[in-house]
């Protein structure tokens, strides 16, 4: 692993958010300048394809990325900060699993996303997110 793949892994590892490709890219330039935003690029994508990094669309038109969690959680998005939630509740996870197996399947992964708006927010809901 050459030393820019090293910091930008770095990076990542210290995110405790989920960030997109110019945000890994600011954070790893400041620390050594000579990184280039195409390897940013070339690397998230190398990272992604080896199973090290999830890659999230959370309907702001940025691809967002984490490492692949430890254990299973779900992600509530605030469309209005994008800020992005990490939570898990056992009984949404109960109810998927059923809901696979009243239609005779197995559940063997899922994505949960909610988009939120914060309850004191005045400006207007945009109705169902369509994606």
């Amino acid at each position: 692993m050459t030393e820019q793949r090293r910091l930008i892994a770095k990076v990542l590892a210290e995110s405790t958010d989920h960030p997109d490709v110019e945000t890994v890219y600011a954070r790893a330039s400041a620390i050594d300048r000579r990184i280039g935003l195409a390897t940013v690029y070339r690397t998230l994508k190398l990272f992604e394809e080896a199973g090290i990094l999830e890659r999230h669309d959370f309907g702001d038109g940025r691809a967002r990325y984490e490492e692949v969690p430890e254990s299973h959680h779900d992600h509530l998005i605030d469309i209005v900060s994008g800020k992005v939630i990490e939570f898990r509740n056992d009984e949404i996870e109960a109810i998927q699993q059923r809901i696979a197996e009243e239609h005779g399947y197995r559940l063997v992964d899922h994505r949960l996303e909610l988009y939120v708006v914060p309850k004191d927010h005045s400006g207007p809901s945009g109705g169902a997110r369509r994606r």
